[in-house]
C-alpha cells in the first residue's frame, strides 16, 4: 500500500473529435477534456478517459456473505468487501450515499495484489465489490478478479445492475455471484428517483441468469414510492417469468436516508404483504432485511424442512437433505 499512485487509464470509451464518451452505463456520458462523468469518478484528461478510483478503495471489511445479503451463495462463510466512491446512479434514498454521492478517492493506494492477499490472509471463502456501484469502478474489480481466480476465490457484485451490455460482457466475465438491486418496477420511479432507467437493470438480472451466475434480487421498499401492492405484484411476475420461482428475493425496509429523511420507515406490514404478495406468485425463497422480527431461514418448499437456520448473520446448517435445494455450498 502507498499514498502516491497516478490514475488509471480506464476502458469502455471512444474518441470522436475532441470529445469521448463513455460506454460503461447506460448515461454513455460524452466528455470534453476535464469533464467527469456522471458517476464522478472517470474523468477526460491528458486525451484519454481516466479512473480516479483505480486502487483507492474507501472501505475494506471482513463481512458474512449474508449480509451483502447472499443467502444461496457459500452461506455461514465470510467475504473481503471492498468499495470505493462513486456511482452510476444518483438515487435520492441512497443507505451508502457518503460512498456513492462523494467525488474524489481517498488517499491510500491499495494494489490488487494486496486485497487478495488480505482476503486469503483473513480467511474469506470470496471477494465483494461492494459499498457503492462496483461497475464505477469496473478496472480495479476485472484486476482483482483475475489474481481471485488464480487464488481461488471466487468474485461477486452487490450492483444496480445499471451497465451497458458491451461492457458487462468483460465486467461480469468472471463473477460467479451477484445480487442486484432492482430499486422499483416502474420506468417514471427509476427516472425520478434514481436518474436511471429500469430497463437495463432487467436486462443485466435476466442476462446473469442465462450466464449462470448465481443472481439473487433486492428491493428497498419505499413507502408511497415503490410499494404499491400492483407494483410489487408485476415485479414478482416479471422475476418468475424471466428468472424462474427459485431465485431469492430479498424485501429490504427503508430506513431515512440521504434525500429522503423526511420520509418513513417501511412498517412491518408492508413488508408482510410484500412478502405474501411474492410468494403469491410463485418466488418459493423471499426473506425481509433491515426490520428485526422476521424468519429468514430457508425451507424446502418440497416439504418443509429447515436447511439453513439465519438469526441475523448467524447460521446454522442442516444437511444432508433428500430435495435438491438451489444453494451453492461450496464451490470445490
Amino acid at each position: 500500500m502507498n499514498n502516491t499512485h497516478q490514475y488509471k487509464e480506464a476502458e469502455f470509451w471512444t474518441r470522436d473529435g475532441e470529445s469521448i464518451t463513455c460506454h460503461l452505463c447506460p448515461h454513455t456520458c460524452t466528455l470534453h477534456t476535464g469533464q467527469t462523468g456522471l458517476c464522478g469518478v472517470r474523468i477526460y484528461s491528458n486525451d484519454v478517459l481516466l479512473s480516479t478510483i483505480y486502487g483507492f478503495p474507501s472501505a475494506m471489511q471482513v463481512d458474512p456473505i449474508e449480509k451483502k445479503p447472499l443467502y444461496h451463495f457459500l452461506p455461514g462463510t465470510n467475504t473481503f468487501s471492498i468499495g470505493t466512491r462513486g456511482c452510476s446512479l444518483s438515487c435520492k434514498f441512497c443507505q451508502n450515499w457518503h460512498l456513492s454521492a462523494r467525488k474524489g478517492h481517498d488517499t491510500v493506494w491499495v494494489s490488487p495484489e494486496h486485497i487478495v492477499k488480505k482476503a486469503v490472509q483473513t480467511n474469506c471463502k470470496s471477494i465483494a465489490f461492494t459499498y457503492n456501484e462496483p461497475v464505477v469502478f469496473s478496472e480495479y474489480a476485472m484486476a482483482i478478479q483475475v489474481l481471485a481466480e488464480e487464488a481461488g476465490l471466487p468474485c461477486i457484485f452487490v450492483t444496480n445492475g445499471f451497465i451497458t451490455p458491451e461492457a458487462r460482457e468483460q465486467v461480469f466475465k468472471k463473477l460467479r455471484a451477484v445480487n442486484i438491486d432492482l430499486k422499483a418496477f416502474s420506468e417514471s420511479l427509476y427516472t425520478e428517483y434514481t436518474g436511471g432507467s429500469l430497463h437495463p437493470v432487467l436486462d443485466t438480472i435476466e442476462w446473469s441468469v442465462r450466464q449462470g451466475i448465481h443472481t439473487e434480487i433486492t428491493t428497498l421498499l419505499i413507502p408511497g414510492v415503490n410499494d404499491d401492492e400492483q407494483m410489487i405484484k408485476k415485479e414478482c411476475q416479471w422475476i418468475v417469468k424471466h428468472c424462474g420461482t427459485d431465485i431469492p428475493l430479498h424485501l429490504s425496509a427503508f430506513h431515512p436516508a440521504y434525500k429522503m429523511k423526511d420520509y418513513p420507515m417501511t412498517s412491518r406490514y408492508i413488508l408482510e404483504r410484500s412478502k405474501q404478495i411474492a410468494e403469491d406468485c410463485g418466488l418459493q425463497y423471499v426473506y425481509v432485511g433491515n426490520y428485526p422480527g422476521f424468519d429468514n431461514s430457508t425451507y424446502c418448499p418440497v416439504c418443509g424442512e429447515k436447511i439453513i437456520d439465519r438469526n441475523s448473520y448467524h447460521i446454522n446448517i442442516s444437511t444432508p437433505h433428500e430435495h435438491k435445494i438451489p444453494i451453492i455450498w461450496s464451490l470445490s
